[in-house]
């Protein structure tokens, strides 16, 4: 008696062209997802401060007891938020002088507490050059840690290791090479790794609000306040 097989094979082929179709388009799907990633230059994938910060560094940062606005005023004033955390899926705030437009160009950006800079550098396209800076400070008696991250900057004003303290200007706001109008993006993760990130995602897990953020932690001692004055900016080569 013959076997009948073709039915079969045709089940088989049928099932492994799906496969195949499924195939193709995660990879094509993980392509557009990681592309911008991909097209940036090289050090920004390949930085050395792009690993695990080891424990014993985390262990030697100084303790955050306070956080203050990056621009304008300490308490946040002469300067407004133009797009706010997570609206349009944005991970940060966009703060823009008072003046709007490029009014704000070339304006100081002070780091927001104390801590290390981890990444000084151009970070792509649409990036102009950005500043990660890791912070340690204490909430319900355990020891946290978050980065802020300073987008679209003009001049950079420090470099990777470096320790600051708040209220230091760390670099000038830019436009990203004029690709904006000139203004702050500003980010806080829950992160210990450095990257340089996308600016937009669904998911934003990981991110904090930063207007929030820094108006919950600005419990300082009532003696501690204002700018801890402005830093000779540095010109990193």
């Amino acid at each position: 008696m013959k076997l009948k097989t073709s039915k079969g094979r045709t089940t088989a082929a049928v099932a492994g062209a799906m496969l195949l179709v499924f195939l193709v388009a995660l990879a094509v799907g993980l392509f557009f997802r990681l592309q911008p990633e991909l097209q940036r230059p090289a050090p920004s994938r390949l930085d050395p401060a792009l690993r695990l910060v080891p424990p014993i560094e985390l262990a030697a940062l100084p303790t955050a007891t306070r956080f203050d606005f990056p621009l304008g005023s300490e308490h946040g004033a002469l300067a407004y938020n133009a797009q706010p955390f997570p609206e349009n899926r944005h991970l940060g705030d966009d703060l823009n002088g008072i003046g709007g437009q490029n009014s704000d160009l070339g304006d100081p950006i002070y780091v927001v507490a104390d801590g290390r800079v981890l990444l000084a550098q151009d970070g792509g396209p649409g990036w102009g050059n950005v500043i990660l800076v890791l912070h340690a400070y204490e909430e319900n008696g355990t020891r946290r840690y978050l980065h802020s991250f300073y987008g679209h900057v003009d001049e950079i004003g420090v470099e990777p290791g470096q320790n600051v303290v708040r209220g230091q200007q760390i670099g000038t706001v830019g436009n990203a090479g004029g690709r904006y109008w000139a203004h702050l993006h500003l980010e806080m993760r829950e992160f210990v790794t450095p990257f340089v990130g996308p600016g937009y995602r669904e998911d934003t897990r990981g991110w904090i609000n930063p207007s929030e953020f820094i108006q919950q932690h600005r419990d300082a001692p009532e003696e501690d306040v204002g700018r801890s004055g402005e830093a000779t900016l540095l010109s990193p080569e």
